[in-house]
Formats: structure tokens, sequence, C-alpha cells
């Protein structure tokens, strides 16, 4: 297939609108099912990028939830804990472990679920059954993977009545070494970001605790790649082989830090019983219950514990989860990786990563400031390494 004719571009009122390549030569993809749009194919192929990476550098199975051209998370396919499996409602998907994919994608997609609502999702590894199943109760856009077994097509071409997009690209394609794009009708060219991220970015320890344990390392390595194709600024929290709370796209970097270490502490209190435990009306589907569970914890639009609001979304009045109980639970929490696609300039970015139980911090370096930044973190005990490379992604 040499072009592929799209509905319209990033708006309606954008066409025509098509994708093909710049030498003529075959697209690096076959679709199986829908008619992507412009969007779908920017999160697309952002998103493969990113979970292809990600297994070269770890070596685990990879997936990310994607939406608006950044990531929601990225994960790994380690095993999920019974605790994660009811924040992620997949406690009732049989074989779940037995599939390092479907772990990956529950544990991407479970990460900030509001986010994560009609995501484009990338899989590193061939899409199986049990990670179809998973897809096929989401609202979702489409999937790219480089291949799909049987089973799995056959779930996925139902979803949708028939419509869901289901790409799948060529795991050896190699992009050319220049990428070029127009802003108002002028062309950019530069080289593509090949910077390879593994642990020996981790090497220049900076603080006074050098003690960086594997699962450490493994946690920031995730989230340099999740920034890495994260609109900037940029700063991203993991934990546990995933991208927990991701800030995108701020002017400025506290912003950054304070939207990621909010997304980070929700997925935190996501977890504690009493939000696992919420009594739910059994009609309520899981888009909604996210959107109850994030007013539960962050008391955002409406008191959904009050009266008049309670009695549309639970069997019976749940308790507040109260400010107390919120600042108690989090601050138990410890051993966060935190990563920031450039330095940080003032020392406020690790106050604030304490309090979402930062212990590890990965940042380029080169500002002025370091020696606070420094200084903060060996105020708390955290082990910081400079990376010496931006990650900007525009």
């Amino acid at each position: 297939m040499k072009e592929f004719e799209l509905k319209y571009g990033c708006n309606p009122n954008q066409k025509p609108s098509k994708i093909f390549m710049q030498d003529g030569s075959d697209l690096p993809i076959t679709i199986l099912n829908g008619k992507p749009g412009y969007i779908n194919f920017l999160d697309a192929f952002n998103a493969y990028q990113l979970v292809k990476e990600l297994k070269e550098a770890t070596g685990y199975a990879s997936a990310t939830s994607f939406k608006h051209v950044s990531p929601t998370s990225a994960a790994i396919g380690l095993p999920l804990s019974d605790t994660l499996k009811r924040a992620y409602f997949v406690n009732d998907i049989e074989g779940l472990d037995n599939s390092p994919l479907a772990c990956a994608y529950a544990r991407a997609r479970g990460t900030d679920r509001q986010c994560s609502f009609g995501d484009f999702i990338a899989l590193s590894d061939e899409c199986d059954e049990i990670t179809a199943k998973l897809i096929s109760r989401e609202v979702s856009d489409g999937v790219i993977a480089p291949s799909y077994s049987e089973k799995a097509l056959e779930i996925l071409r139902k979803k949708r009545k028939g419509t869901y997009n289901v790409v799948q690209i060529d795991p050896n394609y190699v992009p050319e070494e220049k990428e070029r794009k127009q802003v108002y009708g002028i062309t950019f060219e530069q080289g593509r970001n090949n910077f390879k991220i593994d642990s020996s970015l981790l090497e220049n320890i900076v603080t006074k605790n050098k003690e960086l344990p594997k699962s450490a390392k493994n946690d920031l390595i995730i989230a340099l790649i999740t920034l890495k194709y994260t609109q900037s600024n940029s700063v991203c929290y993991a934990f546990g082989g995933q991208a927990i709370g991701v800030g995108a796209g701020q002017q400025s970097r506290i912003h950054c830090t304070r939207l990621a270490g909010g997304k980070a502490d929700t997925w935190f209190l996501r977890q504690h019983e009493k939000v696992l435990n919420l009594p739910f009306l059994k009609t309520l589907g899981r888009p909604e219950r996210d959107n109850v569970i994030d007013g539960y914890i962050n008391k955002n639009e409406e008191d959904v514990c009050a009266d008049g609001n309670w009695q549309k979304y639970f069997e019976y009045q749940p308790q507040p989860f109260t400010t107390e109980e919120i600042k108690e639970y989090l601050s138990k929490i410890k051993g966060v990786a935190l990563a920031s696609d450039a330095f940080f300039p003032f020392s406020d970015n690790i106050e604030r990563a304490k309090l979402s139980g930062v212990s590890f911090v990965a940042e380029p370096g080169g500002s002025v400031r370091d020696d606070l930044v420094i200084e903060a973190c060996d105020k708390y005990g955290m082990v910081m390494a400079f990376t010496g490379m931006r990650l900007f992604h525009h």
C-alpha cells in the first residue's frame, strides 16, 4: 500500500488528508480492520516506537496507552498483585497471569483510566487472546502491534460493531535518519532521536546516596523512554514496572511535576481499601466508576458521597475519604522513581516529588542551580543520576 486516504486531518475542516512514504515506497503497515484517522495514526506511530524501545531496553513485553500524542502510561509485563487487579478492574480475567503482554496492557490502561478513555494502544509483541479480551471491553479507538493471533483478531474485529481500528506494523521497519514536518508552509528537518536509553544512562550518580537497585533502574528506564515520546515539557513518575503519573505539555516544569505527582498519588490511593470496597451499583459501567473514584479521591466537581449524589452511584452511602486518611496513606509511600525530560531548574520539584514517595531521580543536569537540586535530594536521602541527555518531543 503506497498511501492511505484519511477522512480528514486533525479537524473535520482539514481536507484532503492522507499518509504516505515520501520516497514512494510501501507503507510499513497493514490495516486489518477499521479506518484509522489522522490523530489515530499520530498516536499509533509514536506509541509503537515507545513499546518497541521499551521491550529492547528491558527485555519485557511492553504496552502503552496513548491519547492526543502522549502516553497516559507505559508498562512492562510483570505479574499484577491481587490489589492491582481489583484496582484495574481485571480481577475477573482468567489466565491473565499467563500473558505478560496482557499484564503490561492491564497496567498501562489501569494507571490513569480517565485519561485512557478512548485511547490508542501499542503492543510490543503479538496480540494474544487474553490481551484482546482486555481491549475488547474498554472504550478505545484502536491498537497497533507487530502481529495478532487468529483468536485475538477475531475478538477485535467484533469491537465497536466491527469498526474498531486494528493496525499491523512491520517490526523490521527502519525509518529514515532524517525526519521532516511542515509548520505554516515551512519545512522543518532534523535527525531522528535515535538516542538509546538503557542502564548506562544512570551511572553518573551525583547524590551522596548511590544505592540504585535493579528495580529502580527499570523504573527510571521506563520513565525516561516514556518521556521520549511525551509532549514536552514533561515529567514521569514510575513504580513497580510502570509509569504511574505523566505530566505532559506544561510550560513550567514544576507544573509538570505537580500534575504527574497528583496522578501518581491517585494511582496509589486507588489501591486503598476504602476505594477498593466502594459499594458501586451493579449497573454502573467501568468508565462511570472511574469518574466516581476520581471524585471520591480528589473531591472534584461534586461530592459523590453527599445526599442526592451517592444514590446515583452506590448501593449505600459510603464514608468519605478524609484528607487526614489520604495524607497518612501517602506518607508511607516510598521507592517511587521520577524522571524529567530536561533539567530541574529549582529544588521545588524535589520538594513536590518527596510528597509522592520519590526515592530515585533521573534528569539531564546542567542547570545553574544543580547544586541546590542535589542538596534537596541529599536532604531526603534520594538517589539522583544526571543523564546528560535532554528528551524534548514536539
